[in-house]
Formats: C-alpha cells, sequence, structure tokens
C-alpha cells in the first residue's frame, strides 16, 4: 500500500495579513495627510494598535513601510515620528524625477496611444466624478467626510497617471513611478489643508487626454510636461503662502 502524502496545509494566511497590513497602511496615512497628526508628532506603536483594533504586528509593518518613502522617520530608543514636510528643494527634486520618469513612460505609451484611449477616457472620469464630490462636499452640499472624500480624488489623479505609464510597456519605469507617488504623500502634507488643485489636475488631465487623442505623437509629452510643472508650482505656491 503506498503511504499516503500528509495533508498540505492551506496558504489563507498571506492574502488576509498582506489586505491587514495595506488597511491599517491607509488609516496611518489618513491621519498623517489630514492635518490630525502633525510633523514632529510621535507615532506609538501600541496606541495605534489599539485606536485601529488590530494587533501590533500591522502597524509596525506599515511604519517600516512608510519609512521607506519618507514619510516617517524612526530613531533608536524613541521610535517613529511623522517626518517634516519636503523642504523646496526636496519639492523641486521629486518633481524633477517624475519628470525623468514619467516623460519616458509617456513617449512610449503615445506611440500605441489607440490602445489606450479607452482606459484612459474611464480613469480620466472617474477623476471628474471625484473631483466634483470633492468640490461639492467642500461647499458645504454634502456631509463632511474629513480626509476621506480627497482620498479618492488623490487616487483616481494617479490611477490616470498609471494608465499611461503602464502603456509605456516598461516595468522598471512603472516601479519607479509608484515609488516616487509613495514619496508624493509628502508633498501633500505641505498643502494647505483648506486648498487643493483638483479642478486644476482635472483641467491639465483634460489636455493629457486630448494629445493622446491627437494625431501629434510628441503632445502627449509637451502636454504632460506642462501638468507635471504646474504641479511643481503650485507646490511651490503653497510652501511659499500663495494660492
Amino acid at each position: 500500500m503506498t503511504p499516503q502524502s500528509p495533508p498540505t496545509q492551506p496558504k489563507t494566511s498571506v492574502v488576509p495579513r498582506r489586505a491587514l497590513r495595506d488597511g491599517v497602511y491607509d488609516a496611518i496615512l489618513e491621519k498623517l495627510l489630514d492635518g490630525s497628526t502633525p510633523p514632529g508628532s510621535s507615532l506609538n506603536i501600541d496606541s495605534l494598535s489599539r485606536e485601529l483594533g488590530v494587533s501590533q504586528t500591522p502597524v509596525r509593518e506599515a511604519l517600516v513601510q512608510m519609512e521607506h518613502t519618507g514619510l516617517v522617520a524612526r530613531t533608536a530608543l524613541k521610535g517613529y515620528r511623522v517626518a517634516p514636510p519636503l523642504s523646496a528643494d526636496q519639492m523641486t527634486e521629486l518633481m524633477d524625477a517624475r519628470a525623468v520618469v514619467e516623460l519616458a513612460a509617456v513617449e512610449r505609451a503615445a506611440l500605441r496611444a489607440a490602445d489606450l484611449l479607452s482606459e484612459l477616457r474611464a480613469a480620466h472620469a472617474r477623476h471628474v466624478l471625484a473631483a466634483h464630490e470633492v468640490a461639492r462636499l467642500r461647499s458645504g452640499e454634502g456631509p463632511p467626510t474629513g480626509y476621506a472624500d480627497l482620498r479618492e480624488c488623490f487616487t483616481a489623479d494617479w490611477a490616470f497617471h498609471l494608465v499611461i505609464i503602464r502603456a509605456g510597456g516598461n516595468h522598471f519605469l512603472t516601479q519607479m513611478a509608484e515609488s516616487l507617488n509613495a514619496h508624493a504623500h509628502r508633498l501633500r502634507q505641505s498643502v494647505d489643508h483648506g486648498t487643493f488643485d483638483t479642478d486644476q489636475a482635472v483641467t491639465e488631465h483634460a489636455a493629457i487626454l486630448a494629445a493622446f487623442e491627437s494625431d501629434d505623437p510628441t503632445a502627449p509629452v509637451e502636454a504632460m510636461r506642462a501638468h507635471l510643472t504646474a504641479i511643481d508650482r503650485r507646490s511651490h505656491a503653497e510652501e511659499d503662502g500663495g494660492g
């Protein structure tokens, strides 16, 4: 009689654990970006785990992930603290790096514009709806939702960029772009939470979409360059106290 192999254990813990970690990451990120946990604030793992109703492990994992993007800093014997906002020079360096990576991806994506138009139009429509909801809630037409209404708009904004970046067909460019977007959260720490550039971003995305719809393969690159330059200009205006 052939001996039976011992039953294999189902691998059920990896995805739920990752989902839990990601959920904790999003919850802590919201605290950092909504102004309730300002730069320099201490982030106590035990307190966060009690507040979020989870064990300390996913909190610790989320903070390690945030440390890699510069959102938090860890000091020996003192634990984690919210990192300071990006300086003006760091903002410029971040946007310069985004331009290098994204313009390279756009140049490649423009060669297959017809293949991405449907997905890009859908991403733009989602961004328009999210921006409209932010404007509606900020005008007092709906119940206040804190940072949650902005999170959907930021997500839709980045999703538009990702459609183009992925269409470039270079996985390494995509990885670099996603890493830089994680750092961009620190730029959002610097924004006055009473003013946002959602309307400008929607208008600039519309110009990028129109460029991809044109027959000019150079137009998407120039439209994206203009958009990234405008983001840089607005970020410095916020830093300087302007509008």
